[in-house]
């Protein structure tokens, strides 16, 4: 239930300064529900930040930051398509990067403004770079958290080879029938808290493992045969520049996402880049270090929204 989740929260998140409450909304994007919660301010009082959960994750993931920037903005987290209480359409297109960006915009628009501070993670980090270059008009800012730039990723795993090692779960995620093999338990094993981590499995039960894995199989470069890399002349799409201010925090011992596909990100921005590298935190940033990831977002938001 819905309550459920708000009272957890609630209980979990409380600070010394502030005491969290989150509120449950729906977004319709062409038919597809897209959950999520809020906090801090009315809708409309101050900037909108929108937060977008990775795999295998939910909304609860920001419960840390959620509680950082609350006082001083209205937060969205939301549950992307497939996880937890939003809708979870059959089949891979549904889960192309169009959809997930449309996804994004229902829920600026159920907000009532007309742009937010986009915040991403890993697939969620993926369609807040998608959002920024493809619906600008919807992004003031940008915040992407273990999730290189889509140009330096797709040259990464074209061109080094400890990266296309690496690579090779997402490639295996690509075969058919490889959700079966997945678990709430064992989608849940990466989180430290006990607490938090019956949670998660309880919301990876209400989630559907076939749309994780769709989100490889419809937006992931592709190998020739499974378990091999993409060729190293597959030329990735000419993308838009980032034209607004991009905060990107990453984890330097994420074995997921290599550090080498950071460089060179600058060239595909316009505005200014503020880049936080973490040694000893892996590829969930936010948890692994949630204190530094929640000052570092709330200074550098602040700085540009002073309320």
């Amino acid at each position: 239930m819905r309550l459920a989740a708000a009272f957890w929260f609630a209980l979990l998140c409380i600070t010394p300064a502030f005491a969290l409450d989150v509120t449950d909304h729906d977004a319709d994007n062409n038919g597809v529900n897209i959950h999520y919660v809020t906090a801090g301010a009315k809708a409309g009082e101050r900037p909108l930040v929108v937060m977008i959960h990775g795999f295998p994750d939910y909304w609860y993931s920001w419960r840390a930051q959620m509680a950082a920037l609350a006082p001083h903005f209205r937060v969205a987290a939301v549950d992307q398509r497939g996880y937890n209480q939003s809708d979870k359409p059959a089949g891979v297109d549904p889960y192309a990067m169009p959809n997930l960006v449309a996804d994004i915009a229902a829920v600026i628009k159920a907000e009532g403004v007309q742009q937010a501070i986009v915040v991403g993670h890993d697939w969620g980090g993926a369609a807040a770079w998608n959002v920024a270059m493809f619906r600008p008009e919807l992004v003031s800012h940008l915040v992407i958290l273990n999730l290189p730039h889509p140009n330096g990723l797709s040259r990464e795993i074209a061109t080094n080879p400890q990266q296309q090692k690496n690579s090779e779960y997402a490639f295996r995620f690509q075969q058919p029938d490889a959700h079966k093999a997945l678990t709430a338990e064992g989608l849940a094993g990466w989180i430290q808290d006990s607490e938090a981590r019956t949670l998660y499995v309880e919301a990876f039960k209400r989630s559907d493992f076939e749309a994780m894995l769709n989100y490889y199989k419809a937006n992931y470069p592709r190998p020739n045969k499974p378990g091999e890399a993409p060729p190293a002349d597959a030329a990735p799409p000419v993308l838009p520049k980032v034209k607004m201010p991009v905060l990107q925090i990453h984890g330097l011992d994420d074995q997921a996402l290599l550090p080498g596909a950071l460089n060179n990100t600058w060239e595909w921005l316009e505005k200014d880049y503020t880049l936080v590298t973490v040694p000893g935190a892996g590829h969930f940033v936010q948890q692994d270090t949630s204190d530094l990831v929640s000052a570092t977002l709330k200074s550098w938001l602040l700085q540009r929204f002073q309320n």
